[in-house]
């Protein structure tokens, strides 16, 4: 009986060692060490209250005004007003100054140019003796014959020199009127309906900037280039230019279309986004409005509104990049 006591003692003890050892390895796993929290951070000058604030105050906790913050800054815009206004729509291209009255001038034998009376540049009159050539043969003497010009202008060339045998197709001079300058030019295919005589158009030259000539279309080609599948028309100028000369670059500038007494807004104020168009208005309140608007005619300058816009209204025309809706604006100046 003694030794059976003895070896349940042991084993109790045994069995009690082994709950020990097991509660100090799984209590630590099962309730997990709890961080100390950091002592609360005293308000400056003492007053324990921690950072934050109370409801209001503008802390984070609080809920109420973002930090720094009063009202939004206003942007600096410029505005225009929605007015009346003409509008003229231009197809640029580019032409050269031509002489549309042009004559070459013959001897009406053949023989040697003995005399050549007149250069280029020279003023020459119908009915002028301009020339002298010798029809004599060898073995045979004729009198001179006189060459005639057959039309006032100016001479453009002359391309025989005394000495040089001449035919009565040979050219002694081309005469060309410098009153019948024109513009000869090519206007795109798809211009080709728009573009009709007496069609208004303007021209700029290289040697005088900043200058403008008005002209009208004259001569319009009843066929198109089929390699170009252009259309060849030539302007008159409608009024007298001595300092226009043939064979000038001329930059012109068609009117195809036009409107007059229609809304208008500078063309600036016009944003385009996605597709469509957009301008800012400054309402009575003084915060940008987004509009989206319908254009009708536009040319450098101006644009019209067909839809969107009411006259007197006042559209943004600097500044409106930086603009969202309802945003406060600050008008610099008002035209």
């Amino acid at each position: 009986m003694k030794h059976t006591k003895g070896s349940r003692i042991t084993t109790a003890v045994i069995i009690t060692l082994i709950v020990i050892l097991a509660a100090l390895i799984l209590v630590p796993r099962i309730i997990p060490k709890r961080a100390a929290a950091p002592p609360a951070a005293a308000a400056p000058g003492g007053g324990g209250r921690p950072t934050g604030g109370a409801p209001g105050s503008g802390g984070a906790s609080g809920g109420g005004r973002p930090a720094g913050g009063g009202s939004r800054t206003a942007t600096a815009v410029r505005t225009a007003a929605v007015s009346r206004g003409n509008i003229e729509k231009y197809l640029v291209i580019n032409g050269d100054v031509i002489l549309r009255t042009q004559v070459s001038i013959f001897p009406s034998v053949s023989g040697k140019l003995t005399e050549r009376r007149l250069i280029p540049g020279d003023t020459v009159f119908r009915g002028q003796t301009v020339a002298m050539v010798d029809p004599s043969r060898p073995g045979e003497v004729y009198s001179q014959s006189p060459v005639v010009s057959t039309i006032s202008g100016t001479v453009i060339q002359a391309p025989v020199n005394p000495g040089d045998t001449v035919s009565p197709q040979t050219a002694i001079y081309v005469v060309g009127d410098p009153g019948s300058l024109a513009v000869e030019t090519f206007v795109p295919e798809r211009y080709a309906t728009i573009v009709h005589r007496g069609l208004e158009a303007q021209a700029a030259f290289e040697a005088m900037r900043g200058e403008i000539f008005p002209a009208v279309v004259d001569e319009v080609s009843p066929i198109l280039e089929s390699a170009s599948r252009t259309l060849r028309i030539r302007l008159r100028f409608t009024g007298a230019e001595s300092r226009i000369k043939p064979g000038m670059f001329a930059t012109v500038s068609l009117v195809t279309e036009s409107g007059t007494d229609i809304p208008v807004i500078p063309r600036e104020a016009v944003i385009n986004t996605y597709g469509s168009w957009i301008v800012f208005v400054v309402n009575g309140e003084g915060l940008a409005e987004r509009r989206e608007i319908t254009l009708g005619l536009e040319n450098e300058a101006l644009v019209e509104v067909a839809s969107g816009l009411e006259l007197g209204e006042s559209v943004v025309v600097a500044g409106q990049n930086f603009l969202t809706e309802g945003d406060p604006v600050r008008v610099l100046n008002e035209e």
